[in-house]
């Protein structure tokens, strides 16, 4: 997983414009809806994706995990 660190200006209108590099890399379109965080002292942006674009992403993952005995 490659980090994108991007500086970006906040407008007169607390407005910020993401990075063309970033908005390529995780498919931004204009006017998707995206989650403002506030963790600690610092702001994420989750972009939110439709349920039906998530459908099959977790294919392939190991389900073979060590679980409690009471939890299988």
């Amino acid at each position: 997983m490659e980090v994108a660190m991007e500086t970006v200006t906040v407008s007169p209108k607390y407005q910020v414009v993401i990075p063309r590099k970033v908005r390529l890399a995780l498919g931004i379109r204009p006017g998707e809806k995206i989650q403002v965080l506030q963790y600690d002292n610092r702001i994420e942006y989750i972009p939110v994706k439709k349920m039906k674009t998530m459908r099959g992403f977790l294919k392939g993952i190991n389900t073979r995990v060590a679980r409690d005995k009471d939890r299988v």
